[in-house]
């Protein structure tokens, strides 16, 4: 999983091709931290087939509004540049995995 900032955003996630999930995280929120260690273990498990990333809005606060991300946690997923889900608010890393499946399809 690669950290992002407002320098490397442009970069990685909308001039992506393929999906790419985000997990919009900051570090008061313990959710936040509490789901990280599960993304990173589904990003070895899945990462052949998305790009993971993480991005933290306390230091990119216009960025993440920009993104309609007002909460947290959020973990939204991204194809070819243009956002196609979202998680928000409480949810687990199950529920993530079963986006990630239903993604993919």
């Amino acid at each position: 999983m690669i950290a992002l900032d407002k320098e490397t955003w442009e970069e990685h996630v909308p001039n992506s091709t393929g999906w790419v999930v985000v997990d919009f995280w900051g570090p008061r929120c313990k959710p936040c931290l509490a789901l990280m260690p599960h993304i990173e273990r589904l990003a070895e498990k899945y990462g052949d087939k998305m790009k993971f990333y993480s991005l933290d809005t306390s230091k990119a606060m216009r960025l993440a509004i920009s993104q309609g991300v007002m909460s947290l946690p959020v973990i939204a997923f991204y194809y070819d540049g243009e956002k196609k889900a979202e998680l928000s608010g409480e949810f687990t890393a199950e529920d993530v995995e079963k986006k990630i499946l239903e993604l993919l399809g």
